[in-house]
């Protein structure tokens, strides 16, 4: 006998929580099932303003704001002695001028708890196995229970929240790979013992370490900072056989990591994570939507994986409330149309970073200050606001920037 609810969700990460919270709100009966026991590890630590208007909706703000998270106010870029510091309360679009640097296992937990004590069921070590779709939109799930019991739910939508998991693409073969090229990171967190002669807790510093290659340094407030290094795989050939050896191989090779982080210990041995760029063609279908990295994960580098989570899941929500609720929703336009703008916009920016036209346009003399706005707006997540020529027309704006300020460096 099949369990029964409006919605099932996928995953208890940001993007489930919030889905099940806005589910929840309106009066629909929701469950989530989740593959993890939680607390557990996952990166995507530094968060966007835009991740708080959701968060505010779900009526999960104040249980976040009460675990006393670093609060971060905006992105510094360092290349040797240049520096663009971007401060997200002066930027073009209207929105959020701050929000957090998070130790995601602490944060997605009290996510999920909070949910939780609104009344939304959870089944944590629960791995989805199977799903029937049936023609009048309604489904079966079936899913195996850490103990190999079976549970089966029967559900009138699905919104698969579950990031890397990407449960329904793999169950029905919808993945993709993505245009970007494969890239590997190697990351752990440390000790940050030197905080205080560098500063700037309340920022996360990207710092340019070659070409081709970055570090991402963001704080916590518990003291520790979490690093890492991303390149392609020969950068990381040269630094030694494994992560341990090439995270200090990267710390060792560059005059600033070197100061900071050379003698602090580690919290735990460096990990890696390699080849992360997926995608698919395929948003939505009958019964089911899409949300988060199971519709695509581009690059660490503008740390947008969470801000795509908490939008596309708060959005997915809100179109499955009306769908259930007998209304016609035009999923193409709402949703897909409406995502891939985003994230198409982000792209022109992971590019712009990895060909040098991005480090052409931070490291300029004397920036531009609307323009320097209008960029700090696209990196707190507001790549939405067609009124910013860098959303409206990503590419051609950075592309025609770099070359204006090619132009004028000759004179």
């Amino acid at each position: 006998m099949s369990d029964k609810v409006d919605v099932l969700v996928i995953g208890a990460g940001p993007a489930g929580s919030i889905a099940a919270a806005m589910i929840h709100k309106h009066g629909l009966s929701v469950r989530v099932v989740e593959r993890e026991r939680f607390p557990r590890f996952v990166i995507g630590e530094s968060l966007l303003p835009k991740c708080m208007e959701a968060l505010e909706d779900a009526g999960l703000l104040d249980a976040i704001k009460a675990r006393g998270f670093q609060e971060k106010f905006g992105a510094k870029f360092i290349m040797d002695d240049l520096v663009m510091d971007f401060n997200f309360a002066d930027q073009f679009s209207s929105g959020w001028g701050w929000t957090w640097q998070v130790e995601r296992a602490d944060f997605d937990l009290a996510l999920i708890t909070e949910v939780q004590r609104k009344g939304v069921p959870v089944d944590f070590e629960t791995t989805v196995t199977g799903i029937q779709f049936f023609d009048d939109e309604t489904s079966v799930t079936t899913a195996e229970r850490k103990d190999g019991s079976l549970l089966e739910i029967s559900a009138r939508f699905i919104i698969d929240a579950s990031g890397y998991g990407r449960v329904i693409p793999r169950l029905f073969d919808l993945d993709k790979p993505s245009n970007l090229v494969p890239r590997k990171a190697v990351f752990a967190h440390v000790q940050d013992i030197h905080r205080d002669t560098f500063g700037e807790p309340n920022r996360i510093i990207i710092h340019s370490y070659a070409p081709g290659a970055w570090s991402w340094v963001i704080p916590f407030s518990n003291g520790n900072t979490s690093l890492g290094f991303v390149s392609n795989y020969e950068f990381f050939d040269g630094k030694g056989e494994d992560q341990t050896q090439q995270f200090r191989g990267c710390i060792e090779g560059d005059k600033y990591m070197r100061s900071r982080f050379s003698d602090v210990p580690w919290v735990f041995e460096p990990r890696k994570l390699e080849a992360w760029s997926t995608t698919t063609d395929k948003f939505y279908g009958n019964g089911y939507v899409l949300t988060g990295n199971v519709t695509e994960f581009l690059d660490p580098i503008f740390s947008s994986g969470v801000m795509f989570a908490s939008v596309s899941s708060h959005l997915a929500s809100l179109l499955v409330i009306r769908k259930l609720k007998g209304e016609q929703v035009d999923w193409d336009n709402n949703y897909t149309n409406f995502i891939r703008q985003g994230v198409d916009t982000f792209r022109s920016f992971v590019i712009a970073w990895y060909d040098g036209t991005l480090e052409k346009i931070f490291y300029s003399e004397n920036p531009n200050p609307v323009i320097k706005r209008q960029i700090c707006s696209v990196l707190a997540g507001y790549v939405w606001d067609d009124k910013n020529p860098f959303v409206r027309a990503h590419d051609k704006a950075l592309k025609g920037l770099a070359k204006l300020i090619a132009v004028q460096s000759q004179k």
